[in-house]
């Protein structure tokens, strides 16, 4: 496997199908058929899309249809053939790629994020101690409920321990003290992407201007805590679509790992918020994004190729 890796990304709602069967199961038997290293799929909590339906998981009514994110990575070769089966099967939804170095060999960044790819159990608990140990700014878990581990599919099932279905840890911060901490962990998979680092803990250590190539889109990634209504903002903003996810443990900033616990009424759970737009437009509702963190959170900031890989799929809109 050579250290150039691809990470296709598809946001799409729970409901949608494709050629008979639900997108996301439809996604997630392609990437098993491919034998591809890892995929993951994501169940949002909150979400829109172009349309600008909003869906979410406090209110019965608007939790039909939830958001749905679903990855695979693998070395780029792997991937393209991949890609193009993909944009064939989907009519609705937004695919992006990214770019990434699989971690053996890869050379980090200043500011980076390392994503570990793990399975279920206790392993993510260790992972986000040494990674704050190591002084990274900060640290998602996110569960999965399908995908494929090491080529072979791996689906959660109500009563089953599921130790083997996929989980990710996101952490964003100094490539040094990234670095540091992956020699430590030594994951079996992993991948390392260029990120800037825009705002931490209420204050900006960065400009959201964009630097990527004229046509390329920008993904902005908002780090918090529940509760929060920073999807909600995004959309009134003008926002063509953002979707949340939420985390079962993690931190940013100075402050401590936490996750929900059964006896609190408020939930804390950390949340992942990804948003991707033109540049034009996130200019736009950058000041909801600064509002939602005025006072705590992480923001990073990353290009996307300015390509669409789905014509059928929904269109990034951009306005004049």
């Amino acid at each position: 496997m050579t250290h150039d890796a691809l990470k296709l990304t598809t946001y799409l709602g729970e409901r949608d199908r494709a050629h008979g069967a639900f997108a996301a199961d439809a996604l997630a038997a392609l990437y098993a058929r491919h034998g591809l290293h890892t995929s993951i799929v994501l169940r949002g909590a909150q979400g829109f899309g172009a349309a600008h339906g909003l869906r979410t998981d406090r209110l019965l009514t608007l939790s039909e249809d939830l958001p749905v994110v679903s990855i695979a990575v693998d070395a780029a070769e792997r991937m393209a053939p991949v890609a193009a089966e993909a944009r064939a099967l989907l009519s609705k939804g937004l695919v992006t790629t990214e770019r990434a170095q699989l971690l053996e060999g890869a050379a980090f960044p200043a500011e980076a994020k390392l994503t570990l790819y793990l399975g279920r159990g206790d392993a993510h608990r260790a992972a986000v101690s040494a990674l704050r140990r190591h002084g990274v700014a900060g640290a998602t878990v996110l569960l999965g409920v399908d995908g494929t581990a090491g080529g072979e599919r791996r689906r959660a099932t109500f009563f089953g321990a599921n130790p083997d279905v996929p989980m990710m840890v996101l952490s964003v911060g100094d490539g040094g003290a990234l670095a540091a901490a992956a020699a430590e962990l030594a994951p079996s998979f992993a991948t390392v992407e260029r990120v800037r680092v825009l705002r931490r803990d209420g204050a900006a250590v960065g400009s959201p201007d964009h630097d990527g190539a004229p046509g390329s889109r920008q993904k902005i990634t908002v780090y918090s805590r529940e509760p929060g209504r920073l999807v909600g903002a995004l959309r009134d903003a003008g926002a063509v679509g953002a979707t949340a996810l939420r985390g079962i443990w993690g931190y940013h900033g100075d402050h401590e790992p936490h996750g929900d616990v059964l006896w609190q009424v408020r939930r804390r759970a950390p949340m992942v918020t990804v948003a991707v737009d033109a540049p034009e437009n996130v200019a736009r509702w950058w000041p909801a994004v600064e509002r939602a963190t005025a006072h705590a959170g992480l923001v990073t900031t990353e290009t996307l190729p300015a390509a669409p890989l789905a014509s059928r799929c929904e269109r990034l809109r951009t306005t004049g």
